[in-house]
């Protein structure tokens, strides 16, 4: 049975992905891998990677892409997120990674990673599903996709991710102010309205956010505000606004001990709230479903050729 496996080197992590595909549309796991990482604290004023967290990302492939001996792993995929990606100093970073690692990491832009993350979300939901409008929040960026069919007809990419706004408007370890909250809500209201082509919901769509930031919304949501547990598989607006309002009223290393919220990802909860109210806003959303598919699904499933890459299907919005 043919396996593929793909490395994902983000801001918390490099994680190694081997898997097989099952009759009956289950990515099943062969072989997983985590390191920890914690990139957005060598990060400087304009973005560089610094020496030791090229040092990190060194260690860590070096680590993922030797685990697992008793295996015998397929090509790896190896790609690199916006964290690297947008950096300054991205092909210095790539090029010291490749001389010690002999693993050249890739780059995919963000249209790129919204389509993947449409790509895998209409496999998770079957073809049968109808229109697909898909959200995705990173740590740099957010991607929105649409489409009915197996591969997106409109994508878009924006630079309003989780940590890039944490880094803008809210650094610090302090609880945020109203006056902050109404302020980095005006930003992402305008900058959302002003950019071209972004999807709207229309009666009938299925509505689905892919990433780490709306699931463990959903589960601060489910296990904060009582939510029943049949439906802690959604986020509703007013469940989220109750969110942030939980999330701003203390400061990060207390938010790691609210239900749902993981201790390397604390400080840049409240801007990934903010940011996915915004955007469940902007797209006319009342209610995502969230699914545990995204980028790194997507190029699994494409490597194992269950889906096609789609590139002479899809359009750039605006």
């Amino acid at each position: 049975m043919r396996q593929a496996g793909v490395l994902d080197v983000g801001c918390h992590s490099a994680l190694l992905t081997v898997v097989r595909w099952r009759t009956g549309a289950v990515l099943e796991p062969v072989f997983s891998h985590k390191v920890r990482l914690r990139l957005h604290e060598t990060l400087d004023r304009k973005g560089r990677v610094g020496k030791a967290g090229v040092k990190s990302v060194q260690r860590a492939v070096a680590e993922a892409i030797t685990a697992g001996p008793h295996l015998r792993l397929p090509e790896v995929f190896a790609f690199a997120t916006s964290v690297i990606r947008d950096a300054p100093n991205r092909d210095e970073v790539i090029a010291r990674v490749a001389r010690t690692t002999g693993t050249r990491l890739r780059v995919l832009p963000g249209d790129e990673e919204a389509r993947l993350a449409y790509a895998a979300a209409r496999q998770w939901t079957g073809s049968t599903a109808g229109p697909l409008l898909v959200l995705d929040i990173g740590g740099g960026t957010v991607e929105i996709a649409s489409g009915t069919g197996d591969q997106p007809t409109i994508v878009r990419s924006l630079p309003l991710g989780a940590r890039r706004i944490t880094r803008e408007w809210l650094p610090g370890d302090t609880a945020s102010s109203r006056r902050r909250l109404a302020e980095v809500r005006r930003h992402l209201r305008h900058s959302l309205s002003v950019a071209p082509g972004v999807p709207q919901a229309k009666p009938g769509d299925r509505v689905l956010a892919c990433s780490k930031t709306f699931e463990q919304l959903a589960r601060l949501a489910g296990a904060s505000l009582n939510t029943p547990r049949r439906t802690r598989h959604r986020l509703t607006l007013p469940q989220l606004r109750a969110a942030i309002r939980l999330l701003a009223d203390v400061g990060p290393d207390r938010r790691a001990a609210l239900p749902g919220i993981s201790r390397h990802r604390a400080e840049q909860s409240l801007a990934g709230a903010l940011v996915a109210e915004s955007l469940m806003e902007a797209c006319g959303v009342e209610s995502v479903e969230i699914c545990p598919w995204s980028t790194r699904e997507g190029l699994l499933l494409e490597r194992l050729g269950v889906i096609g890459t789609g590139s002479h299907r899809r359009r750039r919005a605006g």
